[in-house]
């Protein structure tokens, strides 16, 4: 684990100019320890040789972008996995690259390598529930969806994606989300797109009661955000899942630390007493 967790934070060191392909690729050792990375880079490398034919200075970037959105999803074969959503290997570069088949995210980093190697700028959009790309368009940004081969999304139907994901969180159904708006197609750079990738897999890996691979990715998290409350509380409940106690209460008093007044702090209290009181009977 302590390898994985170093060789992940050499990547990302740089911030949002770390490489973001690379670091995609290291978060797939999670489940390819021995992982030949160069090779999936060669990948992005053909896919941009094949579609850079039709790519040429006199396009319009959205006209450049378009062109490797037909090739990747139209020829190519690149598709939403709507029959196995969950499947972690949907959020691994390398599954992705060899099946064809990811959810929203790893195929926006898919169409963002291979624009890039390109000279073609295509930027992350973290949209509530379903992430998006963005380019430059003649009056502004447009909105693609690589989930869905890389269609462009209007406003009509981004307010209507956004009022389902508010009205099924608990919002409000009159809430005033063209104001909203804005601020949740701001662009995000490669440590938020990574971390939302590790973000999937860690509830993916929760959800399939996988304390180990779970424990692995929210160490991953923690490297991009080491004082994150919730990451660090969570790693303490698996860390005593695993029967790793002094860990474990180390991560609950830096949870109490980080949020002595957040929304677990009770939960966290009560675990540090059980492994308090598990220590003096083990004594």
């Amino acid at each position: 684990m302590k390898g994985l967790r170093d060789s992940f934070a050499a990547l990302v060191a740089e911030g949002d100019r770390c490489d973001l392909g690379r670091a995609a690729l290291e978060i797939a050792r999670l489940a390819y320890p021995e992982l030949d990375t160069e090779r999936y880079l060669q990948r992005l490398d053909e896919l941009a040789a094949g579609v850079r034919p039709r790519v040429n200075a006199a396009q319009s970037p959205l006209e450049g972008v378009g062109a490797v959105s037909a090739y990747l999803f139209d020829e190519c074969g690149f598709r939403g996995n709507k029959d196995d959503y969950y499947d972690p290997r949907n959020s691994f570069l390398n599954d992705v690259l060899e099946r064809r088949t990811g959810i929203p995210i790893s195929l926006a980093v898919v169409l963002m390598e291979t624009s890039a190697r390109l000279g073609l700028t295509v930027e992350g959009v973290p949209f509530p529930g379903h992430f998006l790309v963005r380019t430059s368009g003649v009056t502004g940004p447009v909105l693609l969806d690589p989930f869905f081969g890389g269609r462009p999304i209007g406003r009509d139907e981004m307010l209507r994606r956004l009022r389902a994901f508010s009205t099924a969180g608990g919002g409000t159904p009159g809430a005033d989300l063209q104001r909203v708006l804005p601020q949740v197609l701001q662009a995000t750079g490669p440590t938020g797109i990574l971390g939302r990738m590790l973000a999937n897999l860690l509830r993916i890996y929760l959800d399939r009661d996988e304390p180990l691979p779970a424990l692995e990715t929210v160490e991953l998290l923690l490297v991009l955000a080491p004082d994150a409350p919730e990451h660090v509380r969570v790693r303490g409940l698996l860390y005593e899942r695993l029967e790793c106690l002094a860990p474990a209460a180390a991560d609950y008093r830096r949870y109490l630390e980080l949020a002595p007044d957040g929304a677990h702090a009770a939960d966290v209290r009560s675990h540090l007493t059980r492994l308090g009181n598990l220590a003096i009977t083990v004594h």
